[in-house]
């Protein structure tokens, strides 16, 4: 039987790179899949990729910093397939905007806030009492390895991971007595097409952290694998854990 048979599964961020890849992977396991993406185009052609395999899946538009449009997701997720199995909160991202403390505009440190923390505040505030309500099942939180290492010159997204990492830890606490067990993923860079770009272009920092990766770049199935194992109930004993799939870069 397939991993995540009978179980629904909502990704944010899933119109590109890993959360396409975690929208593909899920379905290949059986899970009824919903695309959240803030791109209608991309989140489309996600569900149409996931369809074509052979998985069910549809796509919703959906902007992760807006309280109502999270909400909207969710519900459509509950009205379509009935219940809320797995929330994988893989929306965010930084940009080349971010500096130091002392260096950084203001607003790109309220950006990866709102976009990181605050989305995947969101996420769980509205998918957690659906998951709650299906019975329980598992949150997905992406950190970044920014959250367990010192990394100069990215102090908004560092931040903004780092609370994330906090947040996953208090909210396996809080919610394992309703079932739901609460994780994050933390990556090093990962080669969609935005890190691969910017690796092509000779970007010092991505070049630098390229170099770091002792056993070879991460793709990003090779995220998307992790969420699975965290999806799945081969994972029911693992709660409130921050798991590096980061090519050994933070211990290297």
């Amino acid at each position: 039987m397939a991993r995540l048979s009978g179980k629904v599964a909502l990704i944010t961020g899933a119109g590109t790179g890993i959360g396409r890849a975690a929208a593909r992977a899920m379905a290949a396991e059986g899970a009824k899949v919903v695309v959240a993406e803030i791109n209608a185009a991309s989140g489309d052609r996600t569900a149409e990729l996931v369809v074509q395999a052979g998985g069910e899946c549809i796509a919703v538009t959906t902007d992760v910093m807006q309280e109502q449009s999270v909400r909207a997701a969710i519900d459509t997720a509950l009205r379509h397939y009935g219940a809320l199995h797995i929330l994988h909160n893989n929306a965010g991202g930084s940009t080349p905007a971010d500096s130091t403390v002392v260096d950084v505009p203001l607003e790109e440190f309220w950006r990866a806030i709102r976009l990181d923390l605050f989305g995947t505040f969101l996420g769980c505030r509205f998918g957690i009492p659906a998951i709650t309500a299906s019975g329980g099942g598992s949150v997905i939180n992406m950190a970044s390895n920014v959250a367990l290492m010192g990394v100069s010159g990215r102090d908004c997204y560092t931040a903004a991971k780092g609370g994330i990492a906090a947040l996953t830890r208090s909210m396996a606490v809080e919610f394992a007595p309703q079932k739901v067990r609460v994780n994050a993923i933390a990556p090093s860079a990962t080669m969609t097409d935005r890190v691969r770009g910017r690796l092509e272009a000779g970007n010092p920092r991505v070049t630098k952290l390229a170099a770091a990766h002792l056993v070879g770049l991460i793709q990003p199935e090779d995220i998307a694998n992790m969420a699975v194992f965290l999806a799945s109930d081969e994972s029911r004993m693992i709660t409130g854990q921050v798991y590096p799939v980061d090519s050994g870069v933070t211990i290297s």
